[in-house]
């Protein structure tokens, strides 16, 4: 009987942690497709669902790098 009921509770932990997981991904691949010029810098911010005001392309760079450099491992990587 106990096992019926920490199999529900099981799944409803696992389940937040299983989406995190697909985000981190999500934004890992976008910044690197950035860093490869697969997209552009406004195209990464539109994939990553991030808050951006600006249409300039050189302010977008800067913002979806600056954004980026939190994902990569090395600071003195320049893309």
């Amino acid at each position: 009987m106990k096992y019926l009921l920490l199999l529900p509770v099981f799944f409803v932990l696992i389940t937040p942690s299983e989406a995190v997981t697909t985000r981190m991904f999500k934004v890992l691949d976008t910044c690197a497709r950035y860093r490869l010029k697969e997209k552009t810098a406004l195209v990464a911010i539109k994939d990553l669902k991030l808050k951006y005001d600006g249409k300039d392309e050189s302010e977008a760079e800067l913002f979806i790098k600056l954004y980026c450099s939190v994902f990569t491992p090395n600071e003195n990587v320049d893309f």
